[in-house]
């Protein structure tokens, strides 16, 4: 009876919600909106967003998550808001906070599950044995390592479009730190090769990054459309690595026995994935429903199958315990107990720090545009600077600046551009994180892995080749794209 009970519980909580949440965003686009730039709240707004980058700006050296501060200041800056709101003697703008922190909300919704669903897929092809198994046969097929320099490159630029440039930069510097060992040279100039390489295959595939990811959800730019930014991203990184590996001596690694295998269903799950990203994508071009849709729907997809191995493993688990006790008529030693296969473990093991960060970011962002400092920003980049020049400036400003906010900034400015200009800013919030170590996620996490050896000095040695690619692949996009301007 309480099991029936509480299962009616959460069948009316889902059908209340159901009748809560609907046009959220319709009516946000006509909420009332005051200008709070000159007001009080505005300037301790800016403060609190500053102060809680910095903290996340100097995560290593604190040890302090970086959610923690986003997501104590969008809480306190959406108060401020709401409080002025509250105290208009207009009740049509009692409930503007309430419309414009619900659109934002929604669009955090769709990131969140996007994203759970991917990193659910990445971590059970992890837990399949997938990535060791191709780390195994790079390291153990006797490459040279000037040889490795240049296949851990091309690896990370047409993985990361698949995955994300962060997955694919840690797989890779692991290979290159297994393979170089103590030749920190190799290492450290094969690692700055990761990460602009993974941020340049991110660049041009909505699932490569997650500012190409929020541009197609955003739905100003199509699917098919982020391939012409292949060949500008091609040369991003290929101008950087061919100048890299002419500091590099073409000697043999020391040898190494590294083995790993797939577990059953390792191909399976491969599969499910690429499924995945087609529903998703021809849920958004075919059907115009959100790309979460698809995810989602993969991800039901990946929980069934893991189903089936959970009940594969119990009955190897209880068939070898009982051939192992009767044949020895006690019990034995040291026998395989790996718990089943469990989907929820590796969901478990989600990003949810990033996850976290992400909310707290989109809240601040969506607050600051809801104070007016968006449209002000617009105005002063896109339309005194102009379009070009604005978007060139995004991809630097995302070396200093993380490009989740900084892209997430753009899209809630929204200034009117051609198609031509939203893919320079995709690129170039994609690919400018490369010019600092701290620009972008890959980077940041590869610091953490070869600590000590890619470090933000070892990366800014190299920053002069790496600006040459981002100029010529902006070049290039305005060469070949020009169509489109």
């Amino acid at each position: 009876m309480k099991s029936f009970l509480q299962g009616r519980s959460w069948l009316l909580l889902s059908f209340a919600t159901f009748l809560i949440l609907p046009h959220s965003a319709f009516a946000a686009e006509n909420a009332k909106l005051l200008d709070l730039t000159s007001h009080w709240v505005g300037y301790v707004s800016i403060f609190l967003f500053v102060v809680a980058y910095a903290l996340v700006i100097v995560e290593e050296e604190i040890h302090m998550r970086k959610s923690k501060p986003v997501m104590v200041a969008a809480g306190v800056i959406w108060g401020l808001i709401a409080l002025i709101y509250a105290q208009q003697p207009d009740s049509e703008y009692h409930h503007t906070a309430g419309l414009m922190i619900r659109h934002n909300l929604e669009e955090y919704g769709e990131l969140l599950l996007f994203l759970l669903a991917a990193m659910t897929y990445i971590n059970t092809m992890g837990e399949r044995g997938v990535f060791n198994s191709l780390r195994a046969w790079l390291i153990n097929k006797g490459f040279s390592l000037r040889s490795i320099f240049w296949i851990t490159g091309l690896f990370a630029f047409f993985i990361s479009p698949v995955a994300d440039n962060l997955t694919t930069a840690l797989l890779m510097a692991t290979v290159v730190m297994a393979v170089g060992g103590t030749n920190i040279k190799f290492v450290s100039v094969a690692c700055i090769n990761i990460v602009v390489a993974a941020n340049a295959g991110g660049a041009f595939s909505p699932f490569g990054d997650i500012t190409t990811l929020m541009v197609w959800q955003k739905g100003v730019v199509e699917f098919q459309e982020f391939f012409k930014l292949f060949i500008p991203s091609v040369v991003n990184w290929f101008i950087p690595a061919f100048l890299m590996s002419l500091a590099i001596k073409n000697g043999q690694p020391q040898a190494n026995s590294d083995a790993a295998e797939l577990k059953e269903g390792a191909f399976v799950v491969i599969g499910l994935f690429l499924v995945t990203i087609t529903m998703a994508v021809c849920a958004h071009n075919f059907l115009h429903l959100p790309p979460v849709i698809g995810m989602m729907t993969g991800l039901g997809l990946l929980k069934l199958y893991g189903y089936t191995l959970k009940m594969r493993d119990r009955r190897t688990f209880i068939n070898t315990t009982s051939d192992a006790e009767g044949s020895a008529g006690v019990k034995v030693e040291g026998l395989d107990r790996r718990k089943p296969f469990n989907i929820f473990q590796q969901v478990e093991r989600a990003e949810w720090d990033t996850l976290m960060f992400f909310y707290g970011i989109i809240l601040c962002v969506g607050g600051l545009g809801t104070i007016g400092y968006l449209n002000l920003g617009s105005q002063l980049m896109y339309g005194d600077l102009g379009p070009t020049t604005a978007n060139i400036l995004v991809g630097i400003v995302s070396a200093i600046v993380d490009n989740i906010p900084v892209m997430f900034a753009v899209l809630s400015m929204n200034p009117d551009m051609s198609q031509g200009q939203w893919l320079l800013v995709t690129l170039t919030a994609g690919v400018g994180g490369s010019l600092l170590s701290i620009g972008s996620a890959a980077g940041v996490a590869v610091m953490g892995q070869a600590r000590g050896i890619y470090t933000f000095f070892s990366h800014i040695k190299w920053i002069w080749a790496i600006a040459l690619g981002y100029a010529a692949s902006i070049y290039v996009h305005l060469w070949l794209n020009s169509a489109m301007f």
